[in-house]
């Protein structure tokens, strides 16, 4: 039976467009071979957010492991990690001036260590080239084993991130591999280090009220004390439907509702991503 398409509301707009810093922060990503979630994921901000100079850099290239059924990112046979992303990630930090840099990755469950050690040597190269910028990673789930997320909680980023995504009823049709409980597990060895954590939601996927408070919940139980909501867009036919497009007068009680709950801050909208306005985000705290 085919899914009853919903029709994208007159509120939803997003701004495209290009500047001159955008065009630089493009040129400073190619010309260094880095990928960006940005565009990767299809994000609606990356017009705003490259027009400020900022990206979310994604390492270990661009072909992710698992076949989540809302992303973009295309599945397959990864390359081998590049032995010099890392330096060539935080030369672009540098050139970009960045005060805040968020990097992420797609899943590599086809490395025994599922990518764990290249993510440590990333963010030392880039704390190494610029001392004066905070870090912020989200990061997979590396199949719930805590010794590898140790590898990179160790470094001590500034904040830690993972996504736990949807609701716990759902979360088998969205996510392919990961699991709601051994997510909670990642963000509450995240929160134990003292170290600020971060996950994030998206609505419009057939979740209810009660089961968006009950992970409010439950990742508050889990330690996270900042949290993000954003609206499921589908990226191409071939994914998830929308559902359902949550106005943003329900956003904003959402993000009151967290905030109520002792969330410490909590970005919450239609166009909201995980890394959106991170740099804000990190500097209230």
């Amino acid at each position: 039976m085919e899914e009853k398409h919903v029709r994208k509301p007159d509120w939803l707009k997003i701004k495209i467009g290009s500047t001159e810093t955008s065009a630089q922060v493009g040129n400073i990503l190619r010309s260094h071979c880095l990928h960006t979630i940005c565009t990767s994921g299809r994000c609606p901000n990356q017009a705003e957010c490259w027009s400020r100079g900022t990206a979310t850099f994604m390492i270990l290239g661009n072909i992710c492991t698992r076949s989540c059924r809302f992303c973009n990112t295309p599945t397959g046979h990864p390359l081998p990690p590049a032995a010099d992303e890392p330096q060539k990630l935080a030369e672009s930090v540098k050139l970009m001036k960045l005060k805040h840099a968020v990097i992420t990755s797609v899943d590599r469950d086809d490395l025994p260590d599922q990518g764990a050690r290249h993510w440590a040597e990333c963010i030392r190269a880039v704390r190494s080239e610029n001392p004066g910028t905070t870090i912020e990673v989200l990061l997979p789930d590396f199949q719930g084993k805590a010794e590898l997320m140790a590898t990179v909680i160790d470094v001590r980023p500034d904040i830690l991130g993972h996504n736990i995504e949807t609701v716990r009823r759902i979360t088998p049709d969205v996510r392919s591999a990961a699991r709601y409980d051994r997510s909670l597990e990642v963000l509450r060895q995240m929160a134990a280090s003292g170290i600020p954590t971060k996950s994030s939601i998206m609505l419009g996927l057939g979740e209810t009220r009660d089961e968006i408070l009950e992970t409010m919940d439950d990742l508050r139980a889990a330690g996270v004390s900042i949290f993000t909501l954003g609206q499921y867009l589908q990226p191409t036919r071939r994914h998830l439907p929308v559902r359902e497009y949550i106005h943003p007068d329900t956003f904003r009680e959402y993000k009151e509702i967290a905030l109520q709950k002792g969330f410490l801050a909590c970005e919450s909208g239609p166009l909201v991503r995980s890394s959106y306005h991170a740099e804000g985000t990190f500097r209230s705290l």
